[in-house]
């Protein structure tokens, strides 16, 4: 579909990384969400691999990888026994984000193995209704806070009617200034559309792209045409919104280094190129037709060129690093995505969407029709939760800020020989080089929570009091 921002669903592997978006999904949490992009993950330490062999392309949390509907807390627990958790203070403002899982799509993508559905449009009335039943019922037991951020992700949220989404848009009580992000399909990006996004409220748009090679789109099973995303880049540019983003993928089947060069040229070339730009290396899903094709399955070694060229190129172009698979010109971060990143708190409404309050996770249901009809009937549609203690939110806290240029506390990270070239130090903190980007998830797997005698000021706040 279109952004991907959170993270999705992320295998485990030696010295793999995860993507957060579809290929192998933002924060997004993006669900992912890198994540998705909106979905949360849980999140376990990868095999601590040698550092040596193939260097592979990062997505969503090196060395983490996510575990499905798993009710006990996962988390690695580390010692305590040298460390003091600092809580932050009752009644600290914080940012709060509301994730909208769209779930249709005109087509699967053959990377695709999430929570998307190509044969239930005929649901979609129905679906966004629940929608509002849920949060409309979120909103008078639960004492949300205004939302700094609102994402709609999916799926393919542009597939919804412009009318039925605004009137979602709507619904949400948003603080001043709120960024509001839809992720869109190239073919979805027309102009009377955009226009009723704006109206609407929506600040910022997350536009599919992924290649703008054409034999790189059919080896990705990608629908869309390089007319109708020529057409939609441009729509996207002059509608006027605050910020906008696009998402590529690197490693696909019939994809050179001078096909991955041009896509990025393509994007910065354009006389208003996207202030946001995210690039995933693509991964392999089990039970995907991707998976099913080894022909067409990407090579570690080529990825993990493929991603510094695109850090060498943004760079050049005025983009910084704000997470691994994330570059963005100043001023254009995604608000929604620093949330993830930063283990803020935040609410899912509808199938498959996952929330986070307090060190508390729970996700609905993950078929759309249960979900429209447990919030017909009444009945919860929470098919799960767990509550993770403070030592195993400090140790995510930790994994998440490491693939963020903010870093980690210099004491979380070992100063050994195998880590070498893989970590700078900068004062107290410890931040990853762009080949520690490549192999973070060894480094991931090596952070030492129990060596901090306290967690610094600035961090506490990613650590939260259990919901009440």
């Amino acid at each position: 579909t279109g952004g991907h921002s959170a993270w999705r669903d992320t295998p485990p592997g030696t010295l793999r990384n995860a993507n957060p978006t579809r290929t192998a999904r933002r924060m997004s949490t993006r669900e992912s969400h890198g994540f998705s992009c909106g979905r949360d993950v849980k999140l376990v330490p990868a095999s601590p691999a040698g550092i040596s062999g193939s260097v592979v392309p990062l997505g969503p949390p090196g060395g983490l990888r996510r575990v499905e509907h798993q009710a006990q807390p996962v988390a690695r627990e580390p010692s305590t026994a040298r460390r003091q958790v600092v809580l932050p203070h009752e009644g600290a403002v914080a940012p709060f984000g509301v994730y909208f899982h769209v779930p249709f799509c005109r087509s699967r993508c053959d990377y695709c193995a999430f929570a998307t559905y190509s044969d239930r449009d005929h649901l979609m009335a129905d679906y966004v209704a629940a929608c509002l039943t849920e949060l409309h019922q979120v909103l008078a037991a639960e004492a949300l806070p205004t939302a700094s951020s609102v994402f709609f992700g999916g799926g393919t949220p542009s597939r919804l009617p412009a009318e039925l989404l605004a009137e979602m848009v709507a619904a949400v009580p948003k603080a001043p200034g709120a960024e509001v992000t839809v992720e869109c399909n190239p073919e979805d990006a027309v102009p009377a559309t955009l226009a009723r996004y704006r109206q609407a409220g929506v600040t910022r748009i997350s536009l599919g792209v992924q290649s703008t090679a054409p034999h790189v789109l059919v080896g990705l099973g990608r629908r869309h045409t390089p007319g109708a995303l020529s057409r939609a880049l441009r729509a996207v540019a002059e509608a006027g919104f605050a910020s906008w983003s696009t998402d590529l993928i690197f490693g696909g089947a019939g994809e050179t280094d001078a096909d991955w060069e041009r896509s990025l040229h393509d994007l910065l070339d354009l006389a208003e190129p996207p202030p946001h730009l995210s690039a995933y290396a693509l991964t392999v899903e089990p039970g995907t037709p991707l998976a099913a094709t080894p022909d067409r399955h990407p090579d570690e070694d080529v990825q993990a060129r493929r991603y510094e060229r695109a850090d060498a190129i943004l760079a050049d172009a005025g983009y910084r690093w704000e997470e691994i698979s994330n570059w963005a010109r100043p001023g254009h971060e995604c608000r929604h995505n620093h949330l993830y990143w930063a283990r803020g708190d935040y609410r899912g409404i509808g199938s498959a969407a996952h929330s986070h309050r307090g060190g508390r996770r729970w996700w609905n249901v993950r078929a759309p029709e249960r979900y429209v009809r447990d919030m017909a009937i009444g009945r919860s549609p929470c098919a799960g939760s767990e509550q993770l203690r403070p030592e195993q939110q400090i140790y995510e806290a930790l994994a998440l800020g490491l693939r963020t240029p903010t870093g980690v506390p210099a004491d979380a990270v070992p100063d050994a020989p195998e880590l070498a070239g893989l970590v700078r130090r900068e004062g107290d903190r410890a931040v990853l080089t762009l080949r520690g980007r490549l192999l973070a998830d060894a480094v991931t797997a090596r952070l030492q929570p129990e060596a901090l005698d306290a967690i610094p000021e600035w961090f506490a706040d990613r650590v939260r009091r259990p919901a009440r």
